[in-house]
């Protein structure tokens, strides 16, 4: 048995959605589905966060537009429902492990994600500072009740 055949051990990652729609543009008085790299609702896992610059950015495993595995940096504000889940896809492991992810324990990854959670909703709000357009698709707009 070679060293490539052997699958690696599930670890515990902090799993997220893409957005659906974001604002963009002029005062975010446009709206785009999903991101550049991945289509609105794809399922990522967050491998690190940039804790020096309030985890604004955090870097992403998951499947690209194109199908394939993409690993890339990635606002936390085009992410939501945070949540901790353990990682059983080679694909991920492998690139998890490639950036240097440290095994954390379940409580850590729930730790984790409700602090990207809480910070990730007040990017949102806070990043264009101009009002919503009318009518908004963005997140914020569809899961906040009328």
């Amino acid at each position: 048995m070679t060293a490539e055949s052997v699958t690696p051990e599930p670890m515990w990652l902090v799993a997220a959605n893409v957005v659906r729609w974001r604002r963009y543009g002029d005062a975010g008085q446009e709206l785009r589905p999903g991101t550049k790299s991945y289509r609105g609702g794809a399922k990522v896992y967050v491998v690190d966060t940039y804790p020096g610059m309030g985890h604004e950015q955090v870097t992403t495993v998951g499947r690209a537009r194109t199908g394939r595995w993409l690993t890339v940096d990635t606002g936390s504000r085009h992410l939501h429902t945070f949540r901790a889940q353990l990682a059983y896809a080679p694909a991920v492991l492998r690139r998890a492990e490639a950036v240097g992810v440290r095994p954390q324990t379940r409580e850590e990854a729930e730790a984790l994600a409700g602090l990207l959670e809480r910070l990730a909703a007040g990017y949102r709000e806070s990043h264009h500072g101009a009002p919503h357009p009318t009518p908004c698709r963005c997140h914020t707009c569809l899961v906040t009740p009328a």
